[in-house]
């Protein structure tokens, strides 16, 4: 019987070479894994990159691609987390347009979901909402009558609950 599918947080640090995020979605796409979300950014360690991926699997699929990404020349080390062992957020933005409702009307909107308004400008509103995906979402749905004309929303960034930090165990790896 093959287990259900749950949310994993993948974090891949890697040294910052041309062509790597191509060779990690390579591995992720030949096992037919679907990813949610992919977020590239730099870390704490100097010229040390960390790409966290999100995606939906069985524990089997993904420590078999974690196992193969492990192994690619510039990658330091994979980690995979669950949902319950990382703190994670998502920033999304949201334009919409100034005509045919009161401005108030979207300030208590904003505010009720704890979001904040970047730009007013006589054609458009911006408005950020930092959350998880499904609290962006829900006001994704409350600003629709309001008239969205653009929405965009960044991937996962997400740190561990408690573990060695990376510094620790990159001084490990240099030891052996």
């Amino acid at each position: 019987m093959e287990t259900p599918d749950q949310t994993f947080t993948v974090f891949i640090f890697t040294e910052n070479t041309i062509g790597m995020l191509n060779r990690i979605t390579i591995i992720f796409t030949r096992r037919h894994l679907n990813i949610d979300s992919i977020t590239a950014s730099e870390t704490e360690v100097k010229n040390v990159h960390r790409y966290t991926i999100v995606l939906r699997t069985t524990r089997e699929k993904i420590d078999k691609v974690v196992g193969q990404t492990d192994k690619l020349i510039d990658v330091l080390k994979v980690f995979v987390h669950t949902d319950e062992q990382v703190v994670h957020q998502e920033i999304a933005l949201y334009k919409i347009k100034t005509t045919g409702f009161k401005s108030n009307d979207v300030e208590q909107v904003v505010r009720q979901n704890s979001a904040k308004i970047l730009t007013v400008d006589p054609d458009f509103i911006i408005i950020e909402k930092t959350g998880h995906k499904a609290e962006n979402q829900v006001l994704f749905e409350k600003l629709k009558p309001f008239g969205i004309l653009e929405f965009a929303c960044s991937g996962r960034v997400a740190v561990t609950k408690p573990m060695k930090d990376l510094s620790t165990y990159l001084k490990e790896l240099e030891l052996n």
